[in-house]
């Protein structure tokens, strides 16, 4: 499991100075593979949290599976994800988001250039990016299977332009979890960034921990590979940073704002 008490003061430097971070150890084999084995049965089923690529059968992510899935629901109170959560946001937290980001082989389209506070800002009215997105890869993550790209530092930046106006938006949920995104940060913006920053990728063997900002501009390619890629997202919001206007789904929204407790055994 993760051993967060390594070097405590170092992730948090990292997590502030570049808005993004990979764990020094990983989630155990044992842990992955349940996590694997209900993510394809969830994938199986057909429920609203099940969200497909589109004009297309191929899944391309589930959400919300902490509130139906006994050991997506352990996972989030296990004290080294929690504890980390904790840790870099310096006060008690509770589960705003939980998805499941998959890439089938050949099929997984991009995300474009992004931030996901745009999102909670304007359509959940979320105070502050008091927020931190702890993601575990449940297959093996290479650069031409469409991971995550983050540009260092961007997080300090605040909303960047595209993302500040919601006046003219939609506000459907299904332009929320697409490649057709409503809050995107406009290409000429996100390259001066990488131009000024570049770009670093979180890839890793399966069970690597990957922790970045809710500020972070970050986007995808599409997968190319004949490896699919699979990214579980726990989001963690600080208590005291509660959603004011929660209107989407709460399979996306968490509504429950109770501190979480650890588990005791430490177990999935």
């Amino acid at each position: 499991m993760l051993d967060t008490a390594s070097s405590p003061g170092a992730l948090r430097a990292a997590y502030e100075e570049n808005g993004w971070f990979t764990a020094p150890t990983r989630l155990d084999a044992e842990s992955v593979a349940k996590l694997r084995a209900r993510v394809a049965d969830i994938s199986r089923q057909d429920r609203p949290e099940v969200v497909h690529e589109k004009g297309s059968d191929a899944v391309r992510a589930i959400h919300g599976c902490h509130d139906f899935d006994d050991v997506c629901g352990r996972l989030v109170r296990l004290p080294a994800l929690l504890g980390l959560a904790e840790h870099l946001l310096g006060e008690p937290v509770y589960v705003y988001q939980f998805k499941v980001n998959m890439k089938q082989p050949r099929e997984g389209a991009a995300w474009p250039w992004h931030q996901d506070y745009a999102f909670w800002s304007h359509e959940d009215g979320m105070p502050e990016d008091r927020v931190v997105n702890i993601a575990v890869l449940l297959d093996d993550v290479h650069e031409n299977n469409g991971p995550l790209k983050v540009v260092p530092g961007s997080h300090r930046r605040g909303l960047l332009d595209g993302s500040q106006g919601a006046d003219d938006r939609s506000h459907d949920w299904h332009n929320h979890v697409s490649a057709d995104l409503e809050y995107t940060v406009p290409d000429r913006v996100a390259e001066e960034l990488v131009a000024q920053s570049g770009t670093e990728l979180a890839t890793g063997p399966a069970g690597t921990i990957c922790v970045f900002h809710p500020s972070i501009v970050h986007s995808s390619s599409s997968n190319t590979s004949d490896d699919r890629r699979a990214m579980l997202l726990v989001t963690y919001n600080a208590v005291s940073n509660a959603a004011l206007h929660c209107k989407r789904p709460e399979f996306l929204v968490t509504r429950n704002a109770v501190a979480l407790t650890p588990l005791a055994d430490a177990v999935l």
